[in-house]
């Protein structure tokens, strides 16, 4: 009976320090999200920012390769709200050709030096430790052609703290396979999407050409990318880099863009293709339809430009004197009737029938006026120059 009493009373208990620890343990885990989320810090480029995780691996400086703020488009409706761009956009990063942003091997040696550092890296981007190198040769490192709201992780006292910020254009970060910002070079400090944020409240040095309605917010592609179309800041052209590589890859893509590598990229873009489908290749040589070959130009007569049938120029008359142009040599190309023998021209003995015999010839008339007809003589025995004889 007594035990009974004594669970009654104890259970309420119970029940009000389960809920008060549920309650204290909701409290702790929001309050980093919720501290997070208090401010937004604008970090210019070169500016590693508050609690490095390492030193900076960046490059070399270079001239933020985003779009000057005179040449912009008009600025988007949104209210000041941060633009939404896809990881595979292309002209979304910029670089320069075999140059690679930032040194991947220098940041693993330096989270390497110190083994608390590297494990915390490890569970902020969420593999262990002995898979840090690994993460990091599989990012490719870019710049920023926007000014992109992140959240950052930074390293004090042993702990990492969580801020969201603005990076400048220009900045140094690696993107993993999805065209997603994962880690800054200057600080070496994780990235990741950064949620809701007022970027017009930001806090920190504002830089020219500045304006939160331009301001881009990083989504990751629907699929693995496995090149991604950046700008070449030096040369103003395109590049195709592999995911994963530091430049060495580097190559002129194989279809650019539908817009030229000087687009502003905070301005309206042109419609590209759905995340999936396939991008258009140019036709193999083989499969291009044939052209007309172009015409040879030669000495025979165009179409058309043939003469009318006419008989042989009469004796004594020069050619054409019929009204039908002359042939010159080589012109063969007339068209034939059909049904109608092809004649051979006049300077070409005939191949195909033997030469028949002299016709008669007239009457001529002799000396004492009686007729004589012509003798015909055999072929065999026809004298060689009797044709000219005659003509004596």
């Amino acid at each position: 009976m007594h035990s009974r009493i004594r669970l009654r009373r104890t259970a309420p208990a119970l029940l009000s320090a389960g809920l008060l620890l549920a309650a204290g343990c909701a409290q702790e885990t929001s309050r980093p999200a919720r501290t997070a989320a208090a401010d937004v810090l604008l970090q210019a480029a070169a500016d590693p920012g508050p609690s490095p995780f390492t030193g900076s691996s960046a490059g070399a400086p270079v001239a933020a390769p985003g779009t000057h703020p005179d040449s912009r488009s008009p600025a988007p409706p949104g209210g000041g709200k941060p633009l939404t761009r896809t990881g595979s956009t292309p002209g979304l990063y910029g670089g320069t050709r075999a140059v690679p942003s930032c040194d991947v091997e220098t940041q693993i040696r330096m989270l390497a030096a110190d083994p608390a550092r590297e494990a915390a890296f490890a569970r902020t981007v969420s593999v262990g430790p002995a898979r840090v190198p690994a993460f990091l040769r599989a990012l490719t490192p870019v710049l920023l052609r926007a000014d992109t709201l992140v959240t950052g992780h930074g390293y004090r006292a042993g702990s990492v703290t969580a801020f969201r910020s603005v990076l400048q254009a220009g900045t140094a970060v690696m993107v993993d396979g999805r065209g997603l910002p994962r880690v800054r070079c200057a600080c070496g400090n994780p990235l990741d999407p950064p949620g809701v944020a007022d970027v017009a409240a930001g806090k920190g040095e504002r830089w020219a050409g500045f304006d939160p309605a331009r301001t881009v917010v990083i989504e990751p592609a629907a699929r693995p990318v496995a090149e991604l179309v950046i700008v070449d800041v030096e040369r103003r052209a395109w590049i195709a880099r592999p995911s994963g590589d530091e430049g060495a890859g580097d190559r002129a893509p194989a279809v650019p863009p539908p817009y030229g590598p000087g687009t502003d990229i905070t301005g309206p873009l042109p419609e590209l293709p759905p995340a999936g489908t396939k991008e258009p290749r140019p036709p193999k040589r083989s499969e291009r339809p044939e052209e007309p070959a172009e015409p040879t130009p030669s000495r025979s007569r165009p179409p058309g430009d043939c003469p009318p049938s006419a008989g042989p120029t009469p004796p004594g008359e020069p050619a054409g004197a019929t009204g039908a142009p002359a042939r010159s040599p080589g012109e063969t190309n007339c068209p034939t009737p059909t049904g109608a023998p092809t004649e051979p021209r006049p300077d070409e003995p005939r191949s195909d029938e033997p030469e028949p015999d002299e016709p008669p010839r007239d009457p001529v008339p002799s000396m004492t006026g009686e007729p004589q007809t012509s003798i015909r003589l055999p072929r065999h025995e026809r004298p060689v120059d009797g044709g000219a004889a005659r003509r004596r």
